[in-house]
């Protein structure tokens, strides 16, 4: 299973043909229409978010990245990897995706265990992959639409259908039943901070407008997962 840095960034390649034909004219404005017909109030949280990124999100990850050693971040990136398998697990039965189920909940109990408490991704070496499973991609498997396109504020790319499943993915995220709020706080931001550092490799690969950039990797990327890599392409053997 490929990694989700490893996904990113073949998908941001791909979007270098998309982001060049992006700006086609007419052709460009119907597609934009179809999907995006919020697209004014979109591009204001865009903007928003991405204004908070340059100011804080990512100067706080370029120092995390600097300053926390390469183990401790790969520990890090690990035990939330291993938070995530419990919500895996649950879209695997969902899906009736038996066999995925039970390699991740094995996957689960051996990082937890042997792992010492996920820290160490034991699991890969007995041939137990990481799989990426949420209720969005649950929900279209049910034959839910994704729905027009939004921007969440903090969150960014999403669409309707993955709007509704981002709450059902929280409920079943363990560190927001701390009784320690702010244990949970700070585990989030961590969380964030990490995933962040690991996207700073991408950041160069953007191009043209960043808002049509950021909506159409969005997109191809969540009809990849939904239909588990089996996506027709629009653009042929191109």
């Amino acid at each position: 299973m490929k990694s989700p840095l490893k996904l990113y960034a073949r998908l941001f390649i791909q979007l270098f043909v998309v982001a060049g034909l992006a700006f086609s004219g007419s052709v460009l404005n119907l597609y934009a229409q179809t999907l995006d017909p919020w697209r004014d109030a979109n591009e204001r949280v865009f903007a928003f978010n991405d204004y908070f990124d340059r100011i804080l999100v990512r100067p706080v990850a370029a120092t995390y990245d600097v300053f926390v050693p390469r183990i401790a971040r790969q520990g890090i990136g690990n035990f939330f990897s291993n938070i995530d398998d419990i919500n895996v697990f649950v879209n695997d039965l969902l899906q009736l995706k038996l066999a995925d189920a039970l390699s991740d909940s094995g996957r689960f109990l051996v990082n937890s265990s042997i792992g010492i408490g996920g820290l160490i991704d034991v699991a890969s070496n007995f041939g137990l992959e990481k799989h990426e499973e949420d209720f969005g991609q649950t929900l279209g498997k049910w034959g839910v639409p994704s729905g027009s396109y939004v921007v969440l504020p903090v969150f960014g790319a999403s669409n309707v259908r993955d709007s509704f499943g981002l709450l059902l993915d929280t409920f079943f995220n363990p560190i927001q039943y701390q009784d320690d709020y702010s244990l949970s706080i700070s585990l989030f931001l961590l969380k964030e901070t990490d995933s962040r550092s690991s996207l700073l490799a991408l950041d160069e690969l953007v191009s043209g407008n960043k808002y049509l950039f950021f909506r159409e990797a969005y997109i191809q990327r969540r009809d990849y997962l939904v239909n588990d890599g089996q996506i027709e392409d629009a653009f042929g053997d191109f």
